[in-house]
């Protein structure tokens, strides 16, 4: 039997037209497959990223607690040095103690907040206890300081506690 040449053309045709249609479809779900790729290739790169950023924080907050914990003997041992006399031999050892312990928690970034008399409020770092009034500093100045303040790595532990001169 004997088929058609125009038949068989047709066939070809459609047998081309099918092929072709097969190679864009899968064309397609290539493209598409890529670009689910870069998206989760991207999505593996910022978890990566927010991990480092998580352990370096964690690394830098490690002490958090241990240094929060250490503010009051810092606070007894100032309060010692305030109240003892300057003969005292004991004095030394409370100073060489204070000294110590400060560049050990320096050295894991503790840094003291303690605003000089004069110096400008910041709300970021100081908690105002009172307003008093002051003729020698200006209106919205620390006269005062109750309590030093302290910030770990830029991050703040305590407020330091002042006195800021009120405008009369």
């Amino acid at each position: 039997m004997q088929q058609d040449p125009m038949q068989d053309a047709a066939d070809a045709a459609a047998e081309d037209q099918a092929q072709a249609d097969t190679i864009e479809s899968l064309r397609a779900e290539l493209e598409q497959l890529r670009a689910q790729s870069l998206v989760e290739r991207a999505d593996l790169e910022n978890q990566r990223k927010r991990l480092e950023r998580d352990v370096r924080n964690a690394c830098r907050f490690a002490n958090k607690q241990l240094l929060g914990d250490l503010l009051p003997v810092f606070d007894s041992l100032e309060a010692a040095l305030n109240a003892a006399p300057a003969d005292d031999p004991l004095r030394d050892g409370v100073v060489l103690t204070l000294r110590e312990l400060s560049r050990v928690c320096e050295n894991n970034g503790l840094v003291e907040v303690a605003p000089n008399p004069g110096d400008a409020f910041d709300p970021e770092r100081h908690q105002a206890m009172s307003a008093v009034p002051s003729e020698t500093i200006a209106p919205g100045g620390v006269v005062q300081v109750f309590q030093k303040g302290y910030v770990l790595n830029e991050q703040l532990l305590r407020p330091a506690m002042v006195a800021v001169a009120s405008q009369d």
